[in-house]
């Protein structure tokens, strides 16, 4: 029977995958070519860490190498991240091609020597080649590889009246596989590599995860309800290595019961333990770029919600994050617009910036102090319990925000109260039988926590106050979430840096949604500063 796989390469033998075909075409036809006689094209493969980029190109390979016409290779440049030498990263070329097509062929010292591996005597039929791990070089290598292959390029297209096999140069198709296209490259002569095209590889669809799910489900006889696939597919956005993993997490690591159904409360479980307690290699990375900077004072900017940001490919840090498989793309019909890669990346990177910025939070609660008008007879008071967090920022602010992230204008980012209220809750009902968690329904401009309180859901949305019409798009915003969670109640946490009592007596008010029916409770928390 198959397994779910994260680990590399998915084998199409004994793992589950999406067979990805018309992707596998895609690129079949870029590097074989529309009309073959005429050569095919040099092409970059691009998307974040495990997104299954190897894969594809290795069915492509194989695919090609079954109809015979070509010598086809797939060569990894992976050991070169640390070499600084041109003479030594030539040498490892040589030396990966001679290992895949088994023959000798010549030494080469200089980059004009380069076009010569690619000619008889050394290949008797059109060469396609693909290199991965190929931004595991260094710049200037890049650029210099890229020169070279441009140059091979274009003579191939000058000699027009020569087919591909005749051709000087014989490597009739080429494919470089990286996190980053090669259209990124900066080089002060212009872009080297002007005649490459470039596939990226996208996420998974729904009807590809479902399709994962039921073909366990007929080979393993085990029930996977469809609730858990439309979740999963929900929290990793159809992320090939998420997709695997969770896989893996709820069909073996917590599959104490395969004679039942895979169900929420399952998923829940080994969700509640991917984010707080499970390495996965795809997350450290993308964690590893959002927490240094320059980066981490934009990713932080990213949790604010007054405005979302606007996506540029041309800004070097967005870039950056979106090659990388921090960020996605949101597009309106008017904009495009940052997003987060995936709810689940978004909670893990909630997570760690929380934790980070507030290892301790000092003391919530007095000694003996009477907690009874925010732990109720009736349940949890939201109201009281974020008048509570006010006194306590108000008192503890000094410490707790000596050393927080600031802006240029050095006011603490907004996202730093939200990670602090998020651990103050977390202390504050950490041993009443309470469980608090982040929700990003939108995965930009909106955040969510989620309380369970003595089997009781409560749902806080945050915001900042910014002006009169943004507060009242948000009450509506707040409402229409209420209802997915099928809440009749949900609270609006409004963040202020100073708002007199009128204010306060004004906007503090119940608002009946008319639309949905939710009743929304607006509490505001002023940060004082």
């Amino acid at each position: 029977m198959r397994k779910f796989s994260s680990y590399g390469p998915v084998d199409r033998d004994i793992h589950y995958h999406a067979p990805r075909e018309e992707l596998i075409e895609s690129a079949y036809i870029q590097l074989v070519g529309e009309h073959p006689e005429k050569g095919g094209h040099y092409i970059t493969v691009w998307a974040p860490r495990q997104a299954g980029k190897t894969w594809i190109m290795q069915q492509t390979l194989r695919r090609i190498r079954e109809q015979g016409d070509f010598e086809v290779g797939i060569i990894s440049m992976q050991s070169a991240r640390k070499i600084g030498s041109e003479e030594r990263i030539l040498e490892l070329f040589v030396r990966r091609l001679r290992e895949w097509f088994e023959r000798e062929l010549p030494d080469i010292r200089t980059w004009d020597m380069l076009r010569s591996v690619f000619s008889e005597p050394f290949f008797s039929k059109p060469v396609i080649l693909i290199i991965d791990e190929f931004d595991a070089l260094r710049e200037d290598f890049i650029n210099s590889f890229a020169n070279e292959f441009r140059d091979m390029h274009i003579m191939r297209k000058n000699e027009t009246e020569k087919p591909s096999g005749e051709k000087s140069c014989l490597l009739h198709g080429l494919a470089l596989i990286g996190v980053r296209s090669v259209l990124g490259i900066e080089n002060v002569s212009g872009s080297p590599f002007n005649i490459q095209r470039s596939l990226r590889i996208p996420n998974l669809t729904y009807d590809e995860v479902g399709k994962m799910f039921g073909w366990y489900e007929k080979e393993s006889g085990q029930k996977v309800e469809p609730d858990v696939v439309e979740k999963l597919f929900y929290e990793t956005r159809g992320q090939p290595g998420l997709v695997s993993w969770f896989g893996e997490l709820l069909t073996e690591t917590y599959n104490k019961t395969p004679e039942k159904p895979v169900t929420m409360r399952h998923f829940d479980y080994a969700f509640r333990m991917a984010v707080k307690a499970l390495p996965n290699n795809n997350i450290i990375n993308i964690i590893s770029k959002a927490k240094e900077e320059p980066c981490r004072e934009t990713v932080l900017k990213f949790f604010r919600t007054d405005q979302k940001t606007g996506f540029a490919f041309d800004d070097p840090l967005l870039n950056f994050l979106y090659m990388n498989g921090v960020i996605d793309t949101e597009e309106t019909d008017d904009d495009l617009y940052v997003r987060f890669s995936s709810p689940f990346v978004q909670k893990r990177l909630f997570n760690y910036f929380s934790r980070e910025l507030f290892p301790e939070v000092g003391r919530v609660t007095e000694l003996f102090e009477d907690l009874s008008d925010t732990l109720t007879t009736d349940g949890l008071h939201v109201g009281s319990l974020v008048r509570r967090y006010e006194k306590y920022l108000r008192k503890n602010r000094d410490w707790l925000l000596r050393d927080a992230p600031r802006r240029k204008d050095l006011r603490v980012f907004e996202a730093v109260y939200h990670f602090n209220l998020y651990e103050y809750l977390r202390r504050f009902l950490g041993n009443k039988n309470a469980r608090v968690w982040p929700e990003f329904p939108t995965g930009n401009g909106t955040i969510d926590l989620i309380i369970d309180y003595e089997g009781t859901r409560y749902g806080l949305e945050l915001k900042s106050y910014s002006d009169e019409r943004a507060y009242r798009e948000s009450l509506g915003q707040a409402a229409r979430y209420g209802k997915s969670l099928g809440l009749s109640v949900i609270w609006l946490v409004v963040f202020v840096e100073h708002i007199p009592d009128e204010y306060r007596k004004k906007y503090e008010t119940d608002h009946i949604d008319g639309e949905t029916g939710v009743t929304v409770r607006p509490v505001f928390a002023a940060t004082g500063g």
